[in-house]
């Protein structure tokens, strides 16, 4: 793996947002703001990077929302809810099995580590990811699913009213650990309880990450299976560890990998930062690739069918050919440069 830099502290005052405090660390160009007040949300968003917040209210979520608080105000509504007796969850072989349970049992059983009631193993885990009243047209809205809890979260001003898409409800058992993906919107993580671990790649890496879809093959990022995938130790790895209250911004595309190291509860809100139109209209998850890449990907595999006709040596020359085309005319300056650039411009 790259080289993962020890992080270093430093404060300065920011004029583009009004005198706003901030102060950042520095981890393999990943930043950390501790900020007050909401000024800046919007300035970070469009930095195009992720960003960990703290100070930022979110209503009273953080001191409220206990066990016995969750499965009182939940109630016994049912919930779909993924069961593994793996902690690494696989979606693409499907390790977990799905299974319905009220949701203030389910919540009881997800705190704890060994369960008197299990489907799979007394130590199996636990993970909701909320739904939308039809999942397969609806986004998730905590205020529709849960309305007693939505009351005590308040959504940070990130965007305007308008591009809202969805607010997710999440509660993992303490060592789940989710598969790396990404997400066509922006979004904004909020851990209200429990501490997070959350590991993160550049959309600039994806060729290292051996992808099926919005998908990344490498389910043990920490122990990668370097015979299978010999490139990821090329991916660099940006990692934080969120404890309750804190916040992070992960932008459209960017790679994540979430691991709870306790018992967590948490909200992901979802937006749409470009026009309405960019997106699948069909997609109430926010995956699903944008109208405009889905019919550059499609024709990319008209234009690979095509090659088939040719000779092998032909194929190989006129795929290159393709490849040097597609890098000068669509790829941007990598990742870290842009980064390095924008750092050495603040001369801080």
């Amino acid at each position: 793996m790259k080289q993962r830099k020890l992080i270093t502290q430093y404060s300065y005052t920011d004029d583009f947002c009004t005198g706003l405090s901030r102060t950042f660390g520095y981890m393999n160009s990943f930043k950390w703001l501790w900020m007050t007040g909401l000024s800046g949300l919007i300035y970070i968003s469009l930095q195009r990077r992720p960003a960990v917040l703290r100070g930022v209210s979110v209503g009273t979520c953080c001191d409220r929302w206990t066990v016995d608080y969750l499965a009182e105000r939940g109630g016994s509504k049912d919930v779909k809810v993924h069961v593994s007796a793996e902690p690494q969850m696989d979606f693409l072989h499907k390790n977990f099995l799905y299974r319905t349970l009220p949701f203030d049992v389910f919540v009881r059983r997800a705190a704890e580590k060994k369960h008197a009631d299990f489907f799979i193993s007394e130590e199996e885990y636990y993970y909701l990811r909320s739904l939308g009243e039809d999942p397969r047209k609806e986004p998730a809205d905590l205020q529709k699913q849960f309305p007693g809890l939505a009351e005590d979260f308040c959504i940070p001003q990130f965007f305007q009213p308008g591009q809202f898409f969805s607010c997710v409800f999440r509660i993992s058992s303490c060592g789940l650990q989710l598969w790396t993906h990404y997400d066509v919107m922006d979004n904004l993580l909020v851990q209200v309880s429990g501490r997070k671990r959350v590991v993160l790649y550049s959309p600039q890496d994806a060729q290292y990450l051996y992808l099926s879809g919005d998908k990344s093959e490498v389910l043990d990022i920490d122990n990668p299976d370097l015979e299978r995938f010999p490139d990821f130790v090329k991916a660099r790895r940006y990692e934080c560890v969120l404890d309750p209250g804190d916040l992070i911004f992960i932008p459209a595309l960017w790679f994540h990998n979430t691991l709870a190291l306790q018992f967590g509860v948490g909200v992901n809100v979802f937006w749409r930062h470009l026009p309405e139109e960019s997106y699948d209209k069909r997609d109430p998850y926010g995956n699903k690739d944008l109208v405009a890449a889905a019919r550059a990907m499609q024709a990319t595999e008209r234009a690979l069918r095509a090659l088939e006709d040719l000779p092998p040596d032909y194929r190989d020359f006129y795929a290159r050919r393709m490849v040097l085309h597609i890098q000068s005319r669509a790829y941007s300056c990598p990742q870290e440069e842009a980064v390095q650039r924008d750092y050495s411009a603040q001369s801080l």
